[in-house]
């Protein structure tokens, strides 16, 4: 193992990294395009609990616009799969209410 390298640690490139890169983005660009509220910003947290799970948290401050996830989507469009990716790459995702205001969307990965 390398200086900053721990059993935890996840290759740059590895199928691990690219998956949470992936999910993450797609995530907060749903925060920045569907829960934004002027004023306030969105919340990122990343968990990785000892039993290898890594929660991925991302909050904003609209309740009222939940993530509807379409199994439908225009081919040619430009939105519309980002859902689709998370289900496909997460072992599990969800929204919840956010205690203060707004709504929490987060996933899982079974690393």
């Amino acid at each position: 193992m390398g200086i900053h390298e721990s059993p935890n640690d996840f290759p740059r490139n590895g199928e691990v990294s690219l998956t949470v890169e992936t999910v993450v983005a797609e995530l907060c660009a749903n925060a920045v395009l569907h829960g934004r509220v002027p004023g306030r910003d969105f919340h990122l947290a990343m968990r990785l609990r000892v039993d290898g799970v890594l929660r991925i948290e991302v909050a904003d401050a609209r309740r009222e616009r939940v993530p509807v996830l379409e199994r439908r989507y225009d081919v040619e469009g430009e939105r519309g799969r980002g859902l689709l990716l998370v289900e496909a790459m997460a072992d599990r995702w969800g929204v919840a209410e956010r205690q203060a205001v707004g709504k929490i969307v987060r996933c899982e990965l079974d690393t």
